[in-house]
């Protein structure tokens, strides 16, 4: 399959530089935003006919959400990705342009800011987080759109008819297009099924729900990936497996705090 060699570059406005994954995270925000207010502005999908906040309030804490996804990305690829290089370049912490964003940390940020700004306005702080899991698809599938514009985080070599020769491959070798892969299974495919959660099986009537399967969805097809996308040079398959990578690691909790918000919601009464 041709790479469509898109400019990574969107748009150049004098020295200002705009780039597509800077503008995959700012549509995300605007666009879960958009939809979350459609999901608020129905109490009777909330348990107890009651969503964790006002819908105009989402446009306030749509500033919260960017300040935890940039620190919590920032600080978890820091931390999980790169720690030795930034221990002895504290300055380049700061270098956010150069890239290096983690989406576990991300999400740890953003629990956070939702926690925080929920308790703040006096909300339930499970239902809060279902929103996020209702609109976090979203974000997921520009982002990662960006990746493959990018020509980021690709895959290993393979012969299957859709293999991509990325141009910032030093080796131009026919690989993987695991950015559309994530795309397709932790953005598209994910949103579907928490959509169907939420608007036919009434998911949000129990708290933390829906936040449970969004980490289910999201752990399963990051791990189911992961075996295809080549980890990040500088940390590599851990333990020698050859399999084994950062991002499955890190997926483990997602998945088993996904099963028990599932496991505790079912077995509440149902709001």
């Amino acid at each position: 399959m041709p790479f469509p060699n898109i400019d990574p570059v969107a748009l150049h406005l004098g020295p200002l530089t705009i780039r597509w994954y800077a503008l995959g995270y700012l549509a995300g925000v605007f666009v879960g935003a958009w939809y979350a207010t459609s999901l608020l502005n129905r109490p009777k999908l909330w348990a107890n006919n009651k969503p964790p906040f006002p819908a105009p309030a989402i446009w306030d804490f749509a500033f919260w959400s960017v300040i935890g996804i940039v620190l919590g990305g920032r600080i978890g690829y820091v931390l999980f990705y790169n720690l030795p290089y930034y221990a002895a370049n504290p300055v380049e912490v700061f270098s956010l342009w150069d890239g290096g964003m983690a989406f576990h940390g991300g999400l740890i940020g953003i629990l956070i800011a939702m926690a925080l700004f929920t308790r703040a306005r006096g909300g339930n702080i499970l239902s809060s987080f279902d929103l996020l899991g209702a609109i976090g698809t979203i974000g997921i599938f520009l982002v990662r759109i960006a990746n493959f514009i990018n020509g980021e985080l690709y895959g290993a070599p393979t012969n299957l008819p859709w293999a991509v020769v990325f141009p910032t491959d030093p080796d131009a070798l026919p690989r993987h297009p695991s950015q559309l892969y994530e795309a397709l299974l932790e953005g598209l495919l994910l949103f579907v099924i928490v959509l169907i959660a939420t608007r036919v099986f009434r998911a949000l009537k129990r708290p933390g729900l829906v936040a449970g399967i969004f980490g289910i969805g999201y752990a399963s097809s990051r791990i189911l990936v992961e075996f295809v996308r080549l980890p990040d040079v500088q940390v590599g398959y851990l333990l020698g497996t050859g399999w084994l990578t950062m991002g499955q690691v890190l997926s483990v909790p997602i998945l088993a705090a996904g099963l028990a918000l599932v496991a505790y919601a079912m077995v509440r009464p149902r709001g």
